[in-house]
C-alpha cells in the first residue's frame, strides 16, 4: 500500500469541483438513472423493422433444477475468490475467511436454499456504486464521462459463481456458445480473439485483398437490457426453465442501487432494466442476450468476433469490389443498428469506427480518406483505431501499438525509479513486473514475424527494466543480469506464448477457431523413420511481409521446431516448465 500510495495509484477518481461534494451522490444517482430511461424512451418512442432473422429454438436438454453444492466446492470458490469487503458485507470478508470453517455449513446451507427455491435473497439485491472517470483524459466535470460500477457483498458474487458454474456446463453440454464469442471462457481471451482477427486480415493482404473492419460501439450497453425479452431469450433459446428460471426472474428483478462519493451516499434508485456492471453473472447474461446478432451479421457473409459488448465485423475482397464491400457493411450495420432497436440496446454510430485495412501499394490507388453514411450519421475511415487494448493500423505494421507502448513503459519506469530507494529487489520486481512487464506481454504474440527493429523496441523497455531491479550500469552486457532475472528476452516471450497457444490448439483446450487453423500432417506415405511425431502442416503464402507474418505459419514453424518429447507433453503445467527451459538457451 505504500508503494501504491507513492506512484500515485491509490486514489480516488476524479470529481466534479463545481458540484457540492454533499450533492454529488444524488446528482450522479439521478444523471445515470437519467441516461437509461433516455435511452429506453428514445428506442420505444419510434418503430423499427426488425431483420429477418429470428432466435433460435432450443434443441437439447432442459435444465429445470440446480444441482445442490457440497461444502468442499463452496470453500474452493471460497478460497479461488479475491478477498474484497464491501460496504454491504454484515463482516469483513477477512474476517469470514478467518472463520470458514465454523461457517461454511451455513454458508453452504444459505446457497442451496437459494438455488432450491429459486429466489435469489433480497439482501444481495442491492449494490454501492462509485463513478468512474471512463478516462482520465476526460474532462471530470462532465458527468456522462462517468462509468457506473456496482460493488456487491462478497456473498452474494459467491452465490453468482456457483449458478455461473452450472449455467457454464449447461451451455458447454449443449454447444450452445457461439464459438466466435470470447468474453468470460475458459482458455479465450481478447489475445485469441485478435489473433483469430489478424489472421484472418494477414490472410486477405497476402491474397493481395483488401479489407473493412467495423468496430461497433453500444451506449451503456448493460444498463438497458429489458428482462422480460431476456428471460424469454434464456427460456426460448437456451433451454432454462422452471426453478431455474425462477431463480433468474428473482435475481434480475426488485434491484437497487446507492451512489458513494467520499463516504456521501444518495437514496437507493429500482434498477428496472439491464445487469449490474461488476457482477458476477452479468457480463455472460449480455452474451447470450445479444447472441441472436451473430446471425444477422453471418446472414450479410460478413466475418465477426465477439468480446462482450465489443463487436469487430470484416470483409475483404479485391480493390474492385471495394464499393461493394462498403454496402454490404452498411447493410449489415443497419441491419444489427434495427435488431438492437428492438431489444432495446442503442448502436453509438458517433463512436463505431472502421479501418480500411490494405498493403502500401493499394493504398496509393485509393483516395482516402472517405466515409460511410450509417442512418444519416457519416462514419469517416480511421488510419488506426484502438481494438481490445491494441493498436491496428491500415498496413498491420503495429508500429504505433509498439510505440504507445514503449512509451507507457518508459513512463511506468521512471516513476518506479523515482521510489526505488525506498523499495526492496523483490518489490521492484513485483512492480515492474505488474506496470511494464504486463505490457511488454500483453497480445505480443500478434508482433511474430515482425520486423526485428519493431521488437528491439521493446527489448530496450525490458533492458532498461532489468538495469533498474539489479542496479547495472549502462553499459554493462544486459544478458547476465536477464538471466539472474530467469526472464526470456522479448523474442523469445513471443515464441513462447505462441507455441503455448500452439500446444492448447492442437490439444483441444483452447478455442475452436485457433484449432481450425492448425492441422496435423499426414505424409503421403509412412515411412519407419517418420513416427508420430505431431507435426503440424505449414500453409503456403505469397507475400513474406503477411503471409509469414500469420497465427496459422508461426504457431505451426515453431512447433515443428520443438524437439519430440516436448510436443508430446501430457499436460499443460509440464509443457510450460518444459519450453521454458529449451528457449533458454537460445539466448
Amino acid at each position: 500500500s505504500i508503494t501504491n500510495s507513492l506512484l500515485g495509484k491509490v486514489k480516488s477518481s476524479p470529481l466534479p469541483s463545481s458540484i457540492p461534494l454533499s450533492e454529488l451522490p444524488q446528482r450522479f444517482s439521478d444523471f445515470f438513472h437519467s441516461k437509461v430511461t433516455s435511452i429506453r424512451c428514445n428506442l420505444d418512442s419510434t418503430t423499427v423493422t426488425p431483420p429477418s432473422v429470428l432466435d433460435q429454438p432450443f434443441c437439447g436438454t432442459v435444465w429445470g433444477a440446480f444441482q445442490s453444492v457440497s461444502e468442499d466446492e463452496v470453500k474452493k470458490i471460497l478460497t479461488q475468490s479475491t478477498i474484497k469487503t464491501c460496504e454491504l458485507d454484515p463482516l469483513p470478508t477477512s474476517f469470514l475467511t478467518h472463520c470458514l470453517d465454523d461457517l461454511l455449513p451455513h454458508l453452504t446451507s444459505i446457497i442451496n436454499d437459494s438455488l432450491h427455491s429459486g429466489l435469489f435473497p433480497s439482501a444481495f439485491k442491492s449494490a454501492i456504486v462509485k463513478p468512474l472517470l471512463k478516462k482520465t483524459t476526460l474532462n471530470p466535470e462532465i458527468l456522462k464521462n462517468y462509468r457506473p460500477v456496482s460493488n456487491l457483498s462478497f456473498l452474494s458474487k459467491i452465490l453468482e459463481k456457483v449458478v455461473l458454474r452450472q449455467l457454464s456446463n449447461h451451455l458447454l453440454t449443449n454447444n450452445l456458445f457461439y464459438s466466435h464469442q470470447s468474453a468470460y471462457r475458459a482458455g479465450h481471451s481478447t489475445e485469441t480473439a485478435l489473433l483469430k482477427i489478424v489472421n484472418d486480415l494477414l490472410s486477405a493482404l497476402d491474397e493481395d485483398k483488401v479489407s473493412l473492419l467495423s468496430l461497433l460501439d453500444l451506449s451503456a450497453a448493460f444498463d438497458t437490457i429489458d428482462h422480460s425479452i431476456l428471460l424469454s431469450r434464456l427460456s426460448y433459446s437456451f433451454g432454462i426453465s422452471d426453478t431455474v428460471l425462477a431463480w433468474f426472474t428473482s435475481y434480475l428483478t426488485d434491484r437497487t442501487q446507492t451512489i458513494s462519493v467520499n463516504g456521501s451516499k444518495s437514496l437507493p434508485a429500482p434498477l428496472h432494466y439491464g445487469v449490474p456492471q461488476g457482477s458476477v453473472l452479468g457480463p455472460i447474461l449480455f452474451v447470450l442476450y445479444t447472441q441472436p446478432l451473430s446471425k444477422i451479421i453471418q446472414h450479410h457473409s460478413l466475418y465477426h468476433h465477439s468480446f462482450s459488448d465489443d463487436n469487430q465485423l470484416y470483409i475483404s475482397a479485391n480493390l474492385a469490389q471495394l464499393q461493394e464491400i462498403i454496402r454490404t457493411s452498411q447493410s449489415c450495420i443497419s441491419d444489427v443498428q434495427a435488431w438492437m432497436h428492438n431489444n432495446k440496446l442503442q448502436l453509438n454510430p458517433d463512436k463505431t469506427e472502421m479501418i480500411l485495412i490494405t498493403s502500401k501499394h493499394n493504398q496509393k490507388s485509393l483516395s482516402l480518406p472517405f466515409s460511410v453514411d450509417l442512418n444519416g450519421t457519416s462514419i469517416h475511415l480511421s488510419s488506426s483505431v484502438r481494438n481490445l487494448g491494441v493498436t491496428l493500423d491500415q498496413n498491420l505494421s503495429f508500429q504505433q501499438h509498439v510505440s504507445r507502448t514503449c512509451q507507457i513503459c518508459y513512463f511506468e519506469l521512471r516513476r518506479i525509479n523515482s521510489i526505488r530507494h525506498y523499495l526492496s529487489q523483490d518489490a521492484l520486481k513485483t512492480l515492474i513486473s505488474a506496470f511494464v512487464l504486463s505490457r511488454i506481454d500483453y497480445c505480443n504474440s500478434l508482433l511474430a514475424g515482425c520486423p526485428k527493429q519493431l521488437i528491439h523496441k521493446l527489448q530496450k523497455v525490458q533492458n532498461n527494466a532489468a538495469r533498474l531491479i539489479c542496479r547495472t550500469p549502462k553499459f554493462d552486457h544486459i544478458s547476465p543480469v536477464l538471466h539472474t532475472l530467469h526472464w526470456l528476452p522479448v523474442e523469445q516471450r513471443i515464441e513462447y506464448k505462441l507455441l503455448l497457444l500452439a500446444f492448447k490448439s492442437v490439444n483441444n483446450d483452447g478455442p475452436s477457431y485457433l484449432s481450425d487453423l492448425l492441422k496435423f500432417y499426414i505424409p503421403s506415405r509412412q515411412l519407419r523413420s517418420s513416427s508420430d511425431t505431431r507435426l503440424l502442416r505449414i500453409p503456403s503464402f505469397r507475400l513474406k511481409s503477411f503471409g509469414q507474418r500469420k497465427f496459422s505459419y508461426q504457431a505451426s514453424v515453431l512447433w515443428n521446431s520443438l524437439p519430440i518429447s516436448l510436443r508430446h507433453s501430457n499436460s499443460t503445467l509440464a509443457f510450460k516448465s518444459a519450453l521454458k527451459t529449451h528457449l533458454f538457451p537460445s539466448q
